[in-house]
């Protein structure tokens, strides 16, 4: 029984749900067991709620990543397997790799054949133009072989169609295929890809549990979207056994005989007939668009071909515009340069075409340089110069011309002014006067020249303001011997004709002076003949050029022939921008031109070839024409008041001591160097070599003593005796390796020489 001082059990009051009466309920006191065993009866029932939660999720994500993960390898098998691909489509592709095949031989072998028939033409040109060594015959006698055998193949293949049902592959042969893909894949991709994931795995673990969820990731996507595995549709690039019939190519394309079937153009070297020639290049004109008429009167000539061509429509010009032009050398397979076109100045559809297909000037046309006596000729006779490319000859008078003559260096134009000045030297009633600012011009005549200002401008000066004077006198003279609009040559009354070469080395006053002697000279019989590299107002001085009355025109820029000759010279065919200059080591087209205005000759594109005339000829005739004694100029000067300041300019040209204040001649060593350049038509370097030929003859005792020694030490000795006496005239010019050759010679670049002349000056 409880006493009054023990504590009184708490009545608690339970809501009984199931009876909904309330008990009452006596709390005891509670032991830490007790508390134990409440904590441990919570966890239990916490982890039985995550593992619910757990068996849930996984109960949700294995119902869509164990489909996913076979729908993968289900994939992954079907790509293996290529079960993606139809028996139809291997079918087709084994059918179209044999056609591949046959189609790559062919074009192989066509690509051969052109090549090696390229290489074979160029090499019989270059044989009939520059002949064979031993060892070049038998390298073109092996491409010849091989070109044959080429040939043979071509036509072989060419005879053997494309069979389709030939190259059907069998049901064998197709499950072969898709087996032989299968394990190329598997051992291929799938072995290394699982050999690597396997590796990396063991060798960072931690990769491995990154991968796992996107792993499961993936495949719980492709567990809600499963990869429909069918075989795909055929692609359209593959052609089935039905539809082959348009890609069998022709069964008689032989190469042999193709080139001459009408389909389409062939090399103008397989023409052998005038006929064939004609329908080569009948093609070639039509295949580049233009209407054609006829082809017709083909020649051989000793070059290649002429043919005449006649057009419906269009103009013979069209021929000369760039694209057609390169259009037509590529299917005919002639040189660059090998197309000139010559309109027909009678009919204007009508042009002739000539097909070079070698050198057009053999030394046989162009023949020998004719021998001219001393005062045998006229200043108004015909000269006979060179010839053309049909064999007429190139002949003309000097007399009247005001010439200008524009081609780049290495053109020839030093060579076809020496021709002209050599034919004046033999008459008896015109002198040579000889101006050059920077070299000397045409001083290989000697002393056939009359008079000659080289390489000082006030010299220059002077001697065209003196022939302006004269022109004065003569005019007055004219109206005083009633002789008409001319000044009347004769013995007693010489021409005088200036050969003016470098016009636009001038300086601008001597510039200024020449365009106005070339407004007034031609009636008083004071001619000039002036030579350029260029033929533009900006090098020239003045737009003079158009205005002359004759013009040549050798290698040039395109802008220098429409500049000279009008805007449409080019397509009418005066294509001097093809002619090739000469270079150090090839003459190629030196002394090659174009003409306009020459007295006697047509006005017409075609090409001429100037003889050239050899310094040591020009030294013997001159001498010789000297001997016989020159035209006296005496008479006709005393005549016009002005023999005093013809004698007191002979002196200062032979002195050359009219010279502006603190300048000084030119040292005779750099001017012998510069000299020797300009005789080779100036070339970009020379050697010490080919300059010891120029030193021997200017001046044979000092330069000839070493030529007993080999080579090297000639060579050595000459270099010494250069840097002496450049050393001894106070000059800054120095030997140079010449990187352009083989061996790295020394000697001199013309840009140091013309460096050290101008400063020398």
């Amino acid at each position: 029984m409880s006493t009054a001082h023990e504590p009184r059990p708490r009545d608690l009051e339970v809501d009984d749900g199931e009876h909904g009466a309330a008990a009452t309920v006596a709390e005891a006191p509670t032991s830490d067991d007790d508390q134990n065993d409440d904590n441990e009866r919570t966890n239990h029932a916490a982890a039985r709620r995550c593992a619910h939660h757990a068996a849930t999720v996984l109960r949700l994500v294995s119902g869509h990543t164990g489909p996913g993960l076979r729908h993968g390898w289900d994939a992954l098998m079907h790509w293996t397997t290529v079960a993606y691909m139809s028996d139809e489509e291997i079918r087709r592709r084994l059918v179209k790799k044999h056609l591949d095949t046959y189609i790559a031989d062919r074009d192989a072998t066509r690509s051969n054949i052109n090549r090696l028939s390229k290489k074979t033409g160029k090499m019989a040109r270059e044989a009939v133009t520059f002949g064979l060594t031993p060892e070049e015959a038998a390298r073109l006698r092996a491409t010849n072989t091989e070109l044959q055998r080429q040939r043979r193949a071509g036509t072989a293949l060419a005879r053997i169609p494309f069979d389709a049902e030939t190259a059907q592959p069998t049901e064998a042969q197709i499950r072969r295929h898709r087996t032989v893909q299968s394990l190329a894949r598997f051992a291929g991709v799938l072995l290394p890809a699982g050999a690597a994931t396997i590796g990396l795995i063991l060798a960072a673990p931690t990769a491995g549990l990154i991968a796992l969820p996107l792993l499961a990731g993936a495949a719980w996507w492709l567990g809600r979207h499963p990869v429909e595995l069918t075989q795909r549709p055929l692609p359209a690039d593959l052609v089935g056994p039905a539809e082959l019939e348009p890609l069998l190519l022709d069964a008689d394309d032989d190469p042999d005989a193709a080139e001459l079937e009408e389909e389409g153009p062939y090399a103008i070297a397989n023409a052998t007939t005038p006929e064939e020639a004609e329908e080569a290049l009948r093609r070639a004109i039509i295949h580049e668009g233009e209407d054609v008429e006829s082809v017709t009167d083909a020649r051989r000539e000793p070059w290649g071909w002429s043919v005449r061509v006649t057009f419906r429509t269009g103009s013979p010009d069209d021929l000369n515009k760039e694209d057609t032009y390169k259009g037509l050398v590529t299917l005919l397979r002639v040189r660059r340069n090998g197309l000139l076109i010559e309109g027909d100045p009678d009919d204007g559809a009508a042009c002739t075409v000539r097909i070079l297909m070698r050198h057009p000037f053999t030394a046989e046309l162009v023949g020998d340089v004719p021998y001219r006596p001393p005062l045998s000729a006229s200043i108004t006779d015909v000269f006979d110069f060179g010839v053309a490319m049909d064999a007429t000859p190139l002949a003309y008078a000097l007399a009247g011309l005001m010439l200008l003559m524009v081609a780049d260096s290495g053109g020839g134009k030093s060579g076809i002014m020496l021709a002209m000045a050599e034919a004046v030297t033999s008459t008896r009633d015109a002198v040579v006067v000889n101006v050059d600012p920077v070299g000397t011009g045409v001083d290989a005549l000697g002393p056939a020249i009359t008079l000659s200002a080289c390489m000082d401008d006030d010299t220059i000066c002077a001697l065209l303001e003196f022939f302006l004077a004269l022109c004065s006198a003569r005019a007055r003279l004219r109206a005083t011997y009633g002789w008409g609009n001319l000044w009347r040559v004769s013995p007693e009354h010489p021409a005088f004709c200036l050969f003016v070469d470098e016009w636009p080395q001038l300086s601008p006053r001597a510039k200024a002076l020449l365009i106005r002697l070339l407004l007034l000279g031609r009636k008083e019989a004071i001619w000039v003949y002036g030579g350029s590299q260029y033929g533009t107002k900006d090098h020239l001085g003045e737009a003079i050029g158009p205005k002359l009355s004759a013009k040549l025109i050798g290698a040039s820029r395109r802008v220098d022939v429409t500049e000279l000759l009008g805007a449409g010279a080019l397509a009418e065919g005066y294509r001097a921008d093809l002619i090739r200059p000469a270079t150090h080591n090839a003459r190629n087209d030196a002394g090659q031109m174009y003409a306009q205005g020459l007295a006697g000759m047509p006005d017409r594109p075609m090409r001429y070839q100037v003889r050239e005339i050899h310094a040591d000829y020009a030294a013997r005739v001159g001498a010789e024409r000297a001997a016989a004694g020159l035209p006296d100029v005496t008479h006709t000067l005393a005549e016009a008041g002005m023999l005093d300041a013809w004698l007191e300019l002979q002196e200062s040209c032979a002195n050359n001591t009219v010279m502006p204040a603190g300048r000084a001649r030119a040292p005779e060593i750099l001017l012998t160097i510069r000299d020797a350049f300009t005789r080779e038509n100036d070339p970009t370097y020379m050697t010490l070599d080919q300059l010891h030929g120029h030193l021997r003859r200017a001046a044979p005792d000092p330069w000839e003593q070493w030529d007993s020694l080999p080579n090297h030490d000639r060579l050595r000795e000459l270099g010494k005796a250069l840097r002496r006496s450049l050393d001894d005239a106070d000059v800054a010019l120095s030997s140079q390796r010449i990187r352009e050759l083989e061996g790295k010679p020394r000697g001199y670049y013309l840009t140091d020489v013309q460096e050290a002349l101008d400063h020398a000056t």
